[in-house]
C-alpha cells in the first residue's frame, strides 16, 4: 500500500533536499545552452508531481549529470539537448517495455549497486565541497565563487568558505530535529543572506502575472542532433542511468520504504524516465532521471511520503507561472555554497549505505567501482564492476 499522504514541515524541507543537484546544472543549460526556464522548470515540476502520485512515496527528480555536464562544458545547442532527451526516452521505453531493465536487474549482483551508491555519493560530496569554495563548473562559467553576492570575502576569508561552513554546522545540530527541520532551515538561511548580502540582479524585473508555457518554445531538433546527442550524450549517459536511477534507485526505495516502494520496479522507473523525457522536449527542458542520490537527500532532509514530491511540484509549477522566465532571477538568490551544504548532506548519506557490505571480496568489488568513478565515469564504474563481482566469485581468486 502507498503511504498516507503528508504535508508537514519535515515533508517541505525534505522536498528542499536535492535542490543542490537541481539547480546547478538547470541554471548552467539555461546560461549556457539557452534552453527555456519556464519550460525547465515547469517540466520538473509536473514530473514530481505525477512521479509522486504514481510510485506512492518519495520520489526523486534530477537532470541527467552526464548529459548535463557534457552539454555545458561543451556549450552545446539546445536542439542537440533536446535530441538527447527524446533519445534517451525512446532507449529506456523499449528497455522497460521488453522487460530488458528486468533481466539486468535480477543479475546484478549486490556488491555493484553498493558501488554505484558509494561511487555516486562521493561524487555528490566533492562537487558540494567544490561548490563551498567555489571551484564548481558554474562558479568557473561566471569567474566568481558568489556571483549574486555583493561581498566576495569576510575578511581574509572567501565569503563561500564562511558561508559552507556555518551551513554545515547547522544541518549537524538540526539533521535529526523536527521542529526545525535542517533542509528548512538551511534554505531559509540562504534565501535571507541572498536578500541582505546579494547583488538582487535582476529582481527589479520580475512581474508576477500568469505566464502560461509554449510548445516546443526552441522548435524540434533535425537528423543531424540525433546523431550527434545520439553518439556523444546518449551512449554515455545510458548505463549510469541503469545503474544509478534503476537498479540503486529501485534498492534504496525497498531499503527505506519496505512493502510501501512496490511500485518501484525496474520497468517503472524506466518508462516513467521515458514519459518525463518526453515532456521535457515538448516544453523545451532539460534531460530528466529519476537516481540515488537525490533519494537520499529528500529522505535525510525529512521526507518520508509523495506528499514531499507534490510540495516541491507545486513549488516550481506556481513559480514558473507566476514569473516566467524571471523564476531564474529567485533562484539565484540561494548562495552556491548552501548548494554545496546539500550535496555534502546528501551525499554522504547514500554513501553510508555501503556500510550492509561485510565480505572481502565484495567490498574489494566497491571500492574498484570507486576508483574507477572517480578516474573515469561511473558508466565504466558500473560495466566493469559487473565483470569483476562475477569473476570472484571463482574460488580461485583472492584479494
Amino acid at each position: 500500500m502507498p503511504l498516507p499522504l503528508r504535508f508537514n514541515r519535515m515533508e517541505l524541507a525534505g522536498s528542499l533536499g536535492d535542490l543542490g543537484t537541481v539547480l546547478p546544472l538547470a541554471i548552467g543549460m539555461i546560461l549556457v545552452n539557452g534552453l527555456d526556464p519556464s519550460g525547465l522548470f515547469l517540466s520538473v515540476g509536473l514530473f514530481y508531481i505525477f512521479t509522486g502520485l504514481y510510485f506512492g512515496i518519495t520520489t526523486p527528480v534530477e537532470p541527467m549529470k552526464v548529459i548535463g555536464a557534457y552539454a555545458i562544458a561543451t556549450a552545446m545547442s539546445p536542439h542537440q539537448i533536446m535530441a538527447s532527451g527524446i533519445l534517451m526516452g525512446a532507449c529506456l521505453l523499449i528497455i522497460g517495455a521488453t522487460g530488458a531493465i528486468a533481466l539486468i536487474g535480477k543479475y546484478t549482483p549486490k556488491a555493484v549497486i553498493r558501488g554505484v551508491q558509494l561511487s555516486t555519493g562521493t561524487l555528490l560530496m566533492a562537487e558540494g565541497i567544490k561548490f563551498m569554495i567555489g571551484k564548481a563548473k558554474l562558479q568557473v562559467l561566471h569567474q566568481m565563487a558568489e556571483p549574486y553576492l555583493a561581498a566576495q570575502q569576510i575578511g581574509p576569508i572567501p565569503v563561500g568558505i564562511v558561508i559552507g561552513i556555518i551551513g554545515a554546522v547547522l544541518t549537524l545540530l538540526l539533521l535529526d530535529n523536527k521542529r526545525t527541520p535542517a533542509g528548512l532551515m538551511i534554505v531559509g538561511m540562504g534565501i535571507l543572506i541572498g536578500l541582505l548580502m546579494g547583488t538582487r540582479q535582476g529582481l527589479g524585473d520580475i512581474r508576477p502575472g500568469l505566464y502560461l508555457p509554449r510548445i516546443l518554445p526552441l522548435g524540434f531538433p533535425e537528423g543531424p542532433d540525433f546523431t550527434f546527442a545520439m553518439l556523444a550524450l546518449v551512449l554515455p549517459q545510458m548505463p549510469m542511468t541503469i545503474g544509478n536511477a534503476v537498479i540503486a534507485e529501485m534498492d534504496l526505495s525497498i531499503n527505506y520504504f519496505g512493502t510501501a516502494a512496490r511500485r518501484v520496479t525496474g520497468k517503472a522507473l524506466c518508462l516513467s524516465m521515458a514519459l518525463g523525457n518526453f515532456l521535457s522536449a515538448l516544453l523545451g527542458g532539460m534531460p530528466l532521471c529519476h537516481g540515488a542520490g537525490g533519494l537520499a537527500a529528500h529522505y535525510r532532509f525529512g521526507a518520508r511520503t509523495a506528499g514531499s514530491n507534490l510540495i516541491i511540484g507545486a513549488i516550481f509549477i506556481l513559480l514558473t507561472l507566476l514569473l516566467g522566465n524571471r523564476i531564474l532571477d529567485l533562484f539565484n538568490l540561494i548562495p552556491m555554497a548552501i548548494l554545496g551544504v546539500l550535496l555534502l548532506f546528501a551525499g554522504s548519506q547514500l554513501a553510508l549505505t555501503v556500510l550492509d557490505i561485510k565480505e572481502r571480496k565484495e567490498m574489494f568489488v566497491v571500492v574498484i567501482i570507486l576508483g574507477i568513478t572517480l578516474a573515469s565515469n561511473l558508466a565504466t564504474g558500473f560495466m566493469v564492476g559487473i565483470v569483476l563481482a562475477y569473476l570472484l566469485r571463482s574460488p580461485k581468486l583472492t584479494v
